[in-house]
């Protein structure tokens, strides 16, 4: 049985090289603003506050871990934070690490903070499928795998950068899989978490080259049409066929980088009659003709 999860996961190819041990004391806030860099944080110790915009501020406890996928503004401050217009530098700390707030004395949170990068040229499209908050709490297997990165963190150990990304990587996929559930915003992850609507979404998966339409789909969702196609809106944030189309477009994108087919296979094999057919519907969708995109996935230089 295919699994879209990990089909979306594999096409990302996610890492998580950048991350910064961060204690806090006192009243402190810091904002982050840089558009569509994904953004994770681990609480270790202690609790803070979250607010991303558009949502209401939450609380962050020991264990939780966080991922923004597209970030969009958000602050992370003490429980009671400073007044709106204070911002707080970070200062870098003789023993590694970095402080915010007062200086002195023994610290009331502790956070692994950082940007995971995900290695597709085409991770805005698939991170388009995710949710725009991943929140993760009470996990067994997401605590055991915090524990190990707050060890990794605090030790220095031979190799701790790369046990530390290897672990991240982890973690990142464990939170992807571990917030499935009907409160997870809209995105893959609740589309799969609706039994009628995962069966569906699977057989998308399965059999992309399939000219699907709505009375396909809402049948083997067992569902009516209109019933379908109100859920499937609601939990993924988007139509059904343009779900199949942002997918078919990055099964497409994968194939032609790599260079393993051409054009008419390719076509085929996402689902389109002919090569012409496929080049409108892509060049629609991406900006560019494929051969064009291909060319330039092959010499950087020549993209633009």
């Amino acid at each position: 049985m295919i699994d879209p999860l990990s089909e979306v996961v594999s096409l990302l190819q996610p890492c998580a090289p950048f991350s910064k041990l961060v204690s806090g004391a006192g009243h402190w806030r810091v904002r982050r603003s840089e558009a569509g860099q994904p953004f994770y944080c681990v609480i270790l110790e202690g609790t803070c506050r979250l607010a991303v915009e558009g949502r209401e501020p939450i609380e962050l406890q020991a264990g939780d871990f966080v991922l923004i996928p597209s970030s969009p503004g958000f602050a992370m401050s003490s429980l009671e934070p400073p007044p709106e217009d204070v911002e707080t530098a970070p200062v870098a700390q003789l023993q590694g690490g970095f402080r915010l707030g007062v200086q002195g004395g023994p610290h009331e949170v502790l956070v692994l903070v950082g940007h995971c990068v995900f290695g597709s040229p085409d991770a805005a499209l698939l991170v388009s499928l995710l949710p725009r908050l991943i929140h993760v709490r009470g996990e067994k297997r997401l605590t055991t795998l915090v524990q190990l990165v707050s060890d990794e963190s605090r030790e220095r150990r031979p190799a701790r950068e790369v046990i530390l990304e290897r672990l991240l990587e982890v973690l990142l996929i464990e939170a992807l899989r571990s917030t499935a559930g009907p409160a997870t915003s809209p995105g893959l992850l609740r589309g799969l978490a609706d039994e009628r609507l995962a069966v569906a979404i699977r057989r998308m998966h399965e059999s992309p080259t399939q000219a699907w339409t709505i009375a396909q789909l809402a049948k083997e969702a067992a569902l009516s049409r209109s019933a379908f196609f109100e859920r499937f809106n609601r939990a993924l944030g988007t139509a059904p066929m343009a779900y199949l189309l942002t997918w078919r477009m990055a099964l497409a994108k994968n194939l032609l980088r790599r260079k393993e087919a051409g054009l008419a296979e390719i076509a085929q094999r996402v689902g389109y009659s002919s090569a012409s057919a496929f080049s409108v519907a892509f060049t629609r969708h991406v900006g560019l003709p494929p051969t064009r995109y291909a060319q330039n996935e092959a010499d950087p230089l020549m993209a633009g």
